[in-house]
């Protein structure tokens, strides 16, 4: 039977539709077309799904990685930092040790205050130049310098810095309104140094600071921040008033505020020292020098011990509590040297040197204490004339030639003993080098002169003339004394003839021994009568008044080139007993009856008013 064509026609369409889902290939035979292409989109699939997960599980993994890089491979390091951050170690300061006068009366004591401190770690090293410069409107102090402080100990010191001391309530208040932006800044009460009479032996007690990295260095036990004395006794009795610092440890919380404290090694206070100063004569001898340039040194004619040292002009130590500004510091380094202690420094001695020419004179052998000389209005040596103060004495011993101060009677008897005679006796008397200045400890400290016509080659590189002799022998010229000088050497008439160490902690005392001298007992006799003379009779009466013992003393009167005359005393009381000697002088003060007299007056007035001393009319 045939088969109708469109049913071949059907089948056959169908059979092609077939095959067309496949491709032949020769010798390999049929594929199926879709099921490759379902089998690449499925490998496709595959890859992506891998490579995701490969994502997924290195974004797992970073997080897994540097944990166990912290807590592993660094876990010792952040554990200390993490500790760090939550602890921290607070260094307490001492209390510093006070100083007293020798009646136990303070002259430097402590009071509470407010330091400013930086915690460096606290912030990056790029934020702090920020809070520097709020900190620096806030506090006065150049943003410079704050940033110096933190550079010096590094910006990841985990130990505060101090960059402020004694702050006012008002910078109290001004810090305290800026806490939330000044982040890693402390507020810390502190002991601050307070010296309660001011300027008041400002040249003795000297004034403290914070250590300089040389004495940082120098003391490794210091902390920063360490206070130490820095000028006078403050300096030389550091190591006593010091004390040893101690710390707080305590636990913060992420504002650095306070949570708990944790242990406290506490600090040990330093040491009260005593001084040999009278509180009330140091007083009076400031009071009555007033504002004029010069100094005042009393001391015990047994013992050495200074009772007052004044110099004019002076300084208060308290603007050292806290910073000083430019305007003071230009004040301390002008022309008038505030920080020069002029009981230390020499000058001419004039008619006080007589005493050591007379000294001079008897123990040469040239002269007894018998001897008397021809004064008169004038006496020429070696072509040149030397002039009297008057008229001339007439023929006088040593005892009315010191009370007249008379200057032709000592000339001739320098000439007659020699430079090197008044050298010698001026020496053994306390002046040129015989003090131990290292006892007293003072800063800048010196000795006077009394160079020899060898010594005057040395130092100046001239020749000695006669005029050099003539010179001396009246305390002009070369010869040069300190104020404390000049006390020593008085105190050694006084005293019979032993040299005193001036020093002004009492617990120097044994160290400080008088030194036996060779000058003769009848020496020492007529010039000490001569000097009682001074005031029964000379150039120092006005000592005499009733409201002091009687007393001994030796007026001077210096004249300086282009300058007024200095004024000089030195004196020693009670005349019978002596006690107490003293040592004046006022630059441009004129006669020293006039000026440096009166001081020395009101300095013996205060000491025998403590002694009960009543005063005659």
């Amino acid at each position: 039977m045939a088969i109708p064509l469109i049913g071949k026609e059907k089948k056959c369409g169908l059979g092609m539709k077939m095959a067309s889902n496949y491709i032949f290939k020769s010798g390999t035979g049929f594929f199926d077309k879709a099921a490759l292409e379902n089998a690449v989109l499925r490998r496709s699939r595959l890859h992506r799904a891998i490579l995701l997960m490969l994502c997924i599980t290195g974004l797992m993994g970073l997080p897994i990685f540097r944990l166990a890089q912290l807590q592993l491979v660094q876990g010792e390091y952040n554990r200390q930092r993490a500790e760090h951050n939550r602890i921290r170690l607070f260094p307490v300061a001492s209390n510093r040790g006070q100083l007293l006068d020798r009646n136990g009366k303070i002259l430097a004591a402590n009071r509470v205050s407010r330091s400013v401190y930086l915690w460096p770690k606290e912030q990056a090293a790029k934020e702090w130049p920020a809070t520097a410069s709020l900190l620096s409107s806030i506090l006065k102090i150049p943003k410079e310098e704050i940033l110096k402080k933190l550079e010096k100990v590094g910006y990841k010191s985990a130990l505060p810095i101090r960059i402020r001391q004694d702050i006012s309530r008002a910078t109290f208040i001004s810090l305290s309104e800026q806490a939330g932006n000044l982040q890693g800044i402390e507020i810390r009460p502190e002991s601050s140094r307070d010296y309660p009479y001011g300027d008041l032996a400002a040249h003795v007690l000297g004034y403290i600071g914070e250590a300089s990295l040389d004495q940082l260095k120098a003391n490794p036990k210091y902390p920063m921040g360490m206070i130490v004395g820095q000028l006078g006794v403050e300096r030389i009795a550091n190591s006593s008033l010091e004390g040893v610092w101690g710390n707080r440890l305590i636990e913060v919380n992420a504002k650095g505020q306070e949570i708990q404290e944790l242990g406290v090694n506490a600090p040990i206070a330093g040491k009260s020292v005593r001084l040999t100063l009278d509180l009330d004569m140091q007083k009076t001898a400031e009071k009555s020098l007033g504002d004029r340039l010069g100094a005042v040194v009393a001391l015990d004619v047994k013992t050495g011990a200074v009772l007052a040292m004044a110099s004019w002009p002076d300084f208060n130590p308290n603007i050292f509590t806290s910073k000083v500004s430019k305007k003071e510091w230009t004040r301390l380094q002008g022309e008038d040297k505030p920080f020069l202690n002029r009981a230390l420094q020499g000058y001419p001695a004039g008619s006080t040197f007589k005493i050591v020419t007379a000294t001079a004179g008897m123990q040469s052998g040239k002269f007894s204490p018998d001897s008397t000389l021809f004064s008169s209005a004038s006496i020429t040596i070696g072509g040149i004339s030397f002039n009297e103060h008057g008229a001339g004495y007439g023929t006088i011993g040593f005892r009315d030639a010191l009370a007249y101060s008379s200057n032709t009677f000592f000339y001739q008897v320098g000439m007659a003993a020699g430079p090197e005679q008044m050298s010698k006796w001026g020496h053994e008397l306390g002046i040129g080098g015989t003090i131990n200045l290292k006892l007293l400890g003072l800063d800048g400290a010196n000795h006077g002169q009394i160079p020899t016509p060898k010594e005057k080659v040395k130092m100046y590189g001239e020749d000695w003339y006669v005029g050099d002799t003539v010179t001396m022998a009246i305390g002009q010229g070369l010869v040069l004394v300190t104020p404390l000088e000049l006390a020593v050497m008085v105190s050694t008439v006084a005293n019979g003839g032993w040299r005193v160490q001036p020093h002004l902690l009492t617990s120097q005392a044994n160290g400080a021994k008088p030194i036996k001298t060779a000058i003769a007992p009848e020496t020492l006799n007529v010039v000490r009568q001569g000097l009682i003379d001074v005031v029964l009779k000379g150039t120092g009466r006005a000592m005499n008044d009733g409201s002091i013992p009687l007393s001994g003393g030796k007026t001077g009167t210096v004249e300086i080139p282009g300058h007024p005359d200095n004024s000089m005393y030195v004196g020693f009381a009670p005349a019978d007993k002596p006690e107490v000697a003293i040592a004046v002088v006022v630059e441009g003060g004129g006669y020293g009856a006039v000026s440096a007299a009166p001081i020395a007056q009101e300095v013996f007035r205060t000491y025998f008013q403590k002694k009960g001393f009543k005063p005659k009319k």
